[in-house]
């Protein structure tokens, strides 16, 4: 697409990110339909998971890191009896096992020691890296190395069905929890091991499904029906608490200069808005109760709102 096509668009998509794509190819294909210059995601997805990928258009992007930090939603099935080195549908079969004869009770109790903080050992095909390299490249070329426990939070995991040897979840977590890793601990604690056939993503942070789309759905879309699909760059942080600011105060905050803002909160992030309800970008409270400018739109943006 020539670059004079290009538009310079800003917002947020709800994609439904299709089964068996990567990530960054679906970003691709968002970013060529809309014609944009710049888009990033706010958190990655495997190929056979399907669901919320959030697609950040323009200045947007400047708020994704707020996404990769948010709690992830996911509705998880598992195969039981059978183990793979992936951890998912995509690995090779490692071993096999006779499933027990396990009731709603047995696996309710199993899974208490999964929920609150806890520790995981990312898997070999995961994308944290080692000596620079990404741990899945590795695992494809048959090295193994150590990997140091992370602490995660399972806020919530429930059971929806169980039926033979599938059993289906639905898991809130926080961020840097792997799926796969938690269903291959899951499988050995059943004593049966385990792996994921299917995973969709349900939310983050404060986007759900309700308004997600899909890329055929888009498709199927004129461009200015496509571009009403945009949510508000403030949607990334929606539910923080809300400054607003006076004149004075936001030529001030701008310029890169912390301000005082009365009745603000005392400590923390927050949304920064004009008094008339323009978004300027966030900010941190700091200890002597003044608001520090941390991202902001860009220049030009900035300009429109003071």
């Amino acid at each position: 697409m020539p670059k004079s096509r290009k538009k310079n668009i800003h917002g947020i998509l709800l994609l439904d990110k299709p089964f068996g794509i990567s990530s960054n190819a679906a970003l691709q294909q968002a970013k060529h339909l809309f014609c944009a210059m710049k888009a990033g995601h706010g958190g990655t997805l495997d190929p056979i998971a399907t669901g919320l990928l959030i697609v950040c258009f323009g200045e947007a992007t400047k708020f994704s890191r707020f996404l990769l930090e948010a709690d992830k939603q996911y509705l998880v099935t598992a195969q039981l009896g059978v183990k793979t080195d992936s951890g998912d549908s995509e690995g090779n079969v490692i071993a096999t096992y006779a499933v027990p004869a396990l009731t709603s009770d047995a696996i309710e109790s199993l899974l208490t020691p999964f929920r609150g903080t806890v520790q995981q050992i990312p898997s070999m095909y995961s994308a944290i890296k080692h000596q620079g390299k990404p741990l899945y490249q590795l695992a494809r070329q048959g090295i193994s190395v150590e990997r140091m426990p992370r602490t995660v939070t399972i806020h919530a995991l429930s059971v929806l069905s169980f039926t033979g040897a599938t059993l289906t979840l639905m898991v809130r977590a926080s961020k840097g929890t792997y799926i796969r890793t938690l269903i291959d601990d899951i499988g050995d604690a059943l004593g049966c091991g385990a792996h994921v056939t299917a995973l969709r993503r349900l939310g983050v942070g404060p986007y759900t499904v309700d308004a997600m789309i899909s890329m055929d759905q888009l498709m199927a879309l004129s461009e200015g029906e496509r571009e009403k699909q945009l949510l508000p760059l403030y949607s990334t942080v929606a539910e923080w608490p809300v400054v607003i600011l006076s004149e004075a105060a936001t030529f001030y905050l701008v310029q890169g200069q912390p301000v005082m803002v009365p009745y603000s909160p005392t400590t923390g992030w927050v949304r920064l808005v004009t008094k008339d309800n323009r978004f300027l970008g966030v900010g941190e409270v700091l200890p002597d109760g003044r608001i520090a400018p941390r991202r902001l739109m860009t220049e030009a943006m900035l300009r429109k709102a003071v």
